[in-house]
């Protein structure tokens, strides 16, 4: 058996306020293509549909026409949890009536003790666990158990799962959690503060398979079918050298068999620039993937008018700006940064100048302003 599993998918995110819905129109027209193009028995989504709990009409669309397209279409199974960003209950809206078409939601403690079986020639029947996102307190007022943890809830909900599962089936668990040990980076929601949201891999070694959402980066945790595939697209500076994608998971006659990344292209890249704003504008000139999203960290240590502007003029897409260049940094800096704040008036408006026109002062100009700058100085003191 082979299945796609992926999570994250955040469809209505904003980023920097800068919609990506058309890059993740782009990238699930990718997921679909390789669904029509390859084997694939089901497609699993952990988590993290959409980007926050009342998503953009647009947003919605997107998913349905997608999974149309996967589920009537292309005939492949679709099962899907809600994320720490989605609402369970609008999400679980209808998922009762899509089970007949192929869409198997799950987002209640009900419907997480009733697996999904899938039979397959090689690997026999495959039955699918799917565990939505979860807190202590959810867990403690439905169950009446005492956990105080993420750790002690997930553990106690893995047991329940357990009791259902068929022995002679393999077994694959969906999950939204941060597995203690894991990577993380800039464009995750926080579950708790403090690290008490980390849980054990040790709670999942009995699965087959384990799909995990919520951590961006694709990776392993303790052994290699415990795995985050990584969010389907680049959600923050931080995931620059990512290599987003999908995980592509075969089961055999023995259980789990391999794990591939497949790679997810979206049309624009994000990238952090960092150089001095005449070697940007002329490197920008020449870079055929000017219109990615860009953070520029500037190097330059003197006041620049419209840096954005000037910017933009070669990368349109820079969403943000960082001058690093200008924080002093050592005592000749620092020296550098005093002698600064003598100079005056005359000085500082030659330097303005300067930036705006491209020229100095003639000696008439100078003059002018010499005068204006005593009239006002003289005007200010009475």
């Amino acid at each position: 058996m082979k299945f796609l599993h992926t999570s994250d998918w955040h469809l209505g995110r904003q980023f920097h306020h800068v919609s990506l819905l058309e890059d993740q129109s782009v990238i699930l027209q990718q997921i679909v293509d390789y669904i029509r193009n390859n084997e694939v028995d089901a497609l699993l989504i952990s988590g993290d549909i959409y980007d926050r709990s009342v998503p953009p009409t647009k947003a919605i669309e997107l998913l349905s026409s997608t999974l149309n397209v996967i589920c009537a279409e292309l005939e492949t199974p679709v099962i899907m949890i809600s994320g720490n960003h989605d609402s369970a209950s609008r999400l679980n809206f209808g998922s009762k009536q899509m089970k007949n078409a192929g869409l198997h939601i799950i987002s209640s403690f009900e419907d997480m003790l009733c697996p999904i079986t899938i039979e397959s020639k090689k690997a026999g029947p495959v039955s699918f666990f799917a565990m939505p996102f979860n807190d202590p307190e959810s867990v403690r007022y439905h169950f009446k158990q005492s956990v105080t943890t993420y750790d002690e809830a997930h553990e106690f909900l893995i047991g329940q799962i357990k009791q259902q599962v068929n022995a002679t089936h393999h077994n694959v668990l969906l999950g939204h959690c941060f597995v203690d040990g894991a990577m993380e980076s800039d464009s995750e929601r926080p579950l708790s503060i403090g690290g008490s949201d980390r849980i054990s891999h040790h709670h999942f070694l009995e699965f087959d398979y384990v799909a995990l959402g919520h951590l961006h980066q694709p990776q392993k945790k303790g052994e290699e079918y415990i795995r985050y595939s990584g969010s389907i697209m680049k959600y923050s500076f931080s995931e620059q050298y990512h290599k987003k994608g999908m995980t592509l998971v075969e089961l055999d006659e023995n259980g789990f068999k391999s794990a591939e990344h497949i790679n997810l292209i979206s049309p624009h890249d994000m990238r952090v620039i960092e150089g001095y704003m005449e070697e940007i504008l002329e490197q920008g000139k020449t870079d055929e993937n000017n219109q990615d999203y860009l953070l520029v960290r500037l190097m330059d240590r003197h006041a620049i008018l419209e840096p954005m502007e000037k910017l933009r003029s070669v990368y349109p897409n820079v969403l943000h700006l960082e001058k690093p260049g200008m924080l002093v940094e050592d005592e000749d800096e620092e020296e550098l940064g005093a002698a600064s704040l003598k100079r005056n008036e005359l000085d500082m408006f030659q330097d303005f100048y300067q930036e705006v026109q491209k020229d100095g002062l003639t000696t008439e100009q100078e003059s002018i302003v010499t005068n204006i700058i005593e009239k006002l100085t003289s005007y200010t003191e009475q």
